[in-house]
């Protein structure tokens, strides 16, 4: 895939990301003083397929900062720690980068679990954390930032196109917990307002890889589409269980949960081709500033195989944290913030991105995609979609010392 690009990527894109040329030149014109960006993410342990990639994307993000001159004439400096796939891990480091490290901004986390285990602290200690995370949406807090796609953001453009596609008759299947049960009701409620019916919705815990009896079941209900938001490696077994039935070639399936973590590159192309998601990020996006961050990324790390949906979220996360630091003048929290609520937007790889000054959500572009040969090919994309559902909930301009995460109700 680069190297059928490289001749485009020559010819300046690279322009749309910011200049890499010269960091050594760049940085002796810095203040003595760093900007810290505090980094904690899996890059061992069960999720180090999401967090490894995640690390490389922040790396490469504060590269192009510090190549193009740093932050208000400061070099960015990162202090990150692994938090091993381990809740209290989160919470040591969470509490070592305020207290020792004192950090300037917190990027990481993936799991909402991660997420929780370590919003509090951040809170009370007023160091800004951006998430950068697909994930069940209802976080309303003042000193977080979310720039990973919601439920309703999906659901919104998949469940439409695929009732078009493939007809009325939906059974949903969804991991047991609170994405996959917010999930379920949002795919319903679309489902629904494009005309299609729900024939059943089947709940399972993370650690299900056994899926005879509900494919059995599938069968018997006879539906027109199967919808996934199963989560994580024993759920992968389904999707191998579905294609070696047979049942792949009878009925077509739609997922909001595999690929993020090139779940798709996993599967061979006869377990995945033809699966339908709607996600923020594909690879095969042909803009400049994908194509020109396709090139940095391969100049940095040699090839673009590891780039995922959720580490090009996190790669967008630190610009926009860059941009909202260079429109307030200072990387200091309260006008930090007051510049995230003033307008920021920048334009990354997988489109524009913009923050909704009532909620720290995204609004941004999705794309409906289908998995063909193990790549994500474009469908048809859809601009600025906001996260109506956290939107339902939050109102930070409103209620600024809000810190609850809602549970959305449908």
């Amino acid at each position: 895939m680069t190297m059928n690009r490289r001749k485009f990527l020559s010819t300046g894109s690279a322009i749309a990301l910011g200049a890499l040329a010269a960091p050594a030149i760049a940085r002796t014109g810095f203040a003595a003083d760093t900007i810290k960006i505090g980094s904690l993410l899996d890059t061992s342990g069960l999720f180090d397929a999401y967090g490894k990639p995640m690390d490389m994307a922040l790396r490469l993000a504060v590269d192009e900062i510090n190549g193009a001159g740093g932050l208000v004439g400061r070099e960015v400096e990162i202090i990150s720690y692994d938090t091993q796939s381990d809740m209290a891990l989160y919470t040591q480091y969470a509490q070592q980068l305020v207290r020792k490290d004192k950090v300037d901004v917190v990027q990481g986390g993936i799991l909402s679990a991660s997420r929780e285990a370590i919003r509090p602290t951040l809170r009370k200690s007023k160091v800004p954390y951006f998430y950068n995370v697909q994930y069940e949406g209802g976080v309303c807090d003042r000193n977080i930032v979310i720039d990973g796609v919601t439920p309703a953001q999906q659901s919104e453009i998949l469940m439409p196109a695929i009732i078009n596609k493939w007809g009325k008759k939906i059974y949903i299947l969804a991991a047991d917990y609170n994405y996959g049960q917010i999930t379920a009701r949002w795919m319903q409620k679309y489902a629904q307002d494009a005309g299609g019916e729900v024939v059943a919705v089947d709940f399972f815990p993370l650690d299900v890889s056994d899926f005879g009896s509900t494919i059995a079941k599938i069968q018997s209900a006879a539906p027109d589409i199967v919808v996934s938001a199963l989560v994580g490696g024993a759920h992968l077994s389904f999707y191998r269980q579905w294609a070696a039935a047979g049942m792949n070639a009878k009925i077509p399936m739609a997922s909001s949960t595999i690929g993020v973590g090139n779940e798709h590159k996993v599967l061979t192309p006869e377990e995945g081709n033809g699966i339908m998601v709607a996600y923020n990020y594909s690879p095969e996006l042909q803009s400049p500033t994908n194509l020109a961050f396709l090139e940095a990324w391969t100049a940095k790390y040699g090839d673009v195989s590891a780039i995922h949906e959720i580490a090009v979220s996190h790669y967008q996360g630190v610009k926009l944290w860059a941009q909202a630091v260079t429109n307030a003048g200072t990387p200091d929290r309260d006008k930090m913030i007051e510049a995230v609520e003033g307008g920021l937007s920048i334009d990354g790889p997988a489109g524009k991105v913009s923050i909704d000054p009532k909620t720290h959500h995204a609004i941004l572009d999705v794309h409906l995609m289908e998995f063909k040969d193990q790549s994500l090919k474009v469908i048809e994309s859809f601009s600025q979609r906001p996260p109506v559902d956290t939107q339902a909930v939050c109102d930070l301009q409103a209620n600024p010392d809000d810190t609850t995460q809602y549970e959305i109700k449908i």
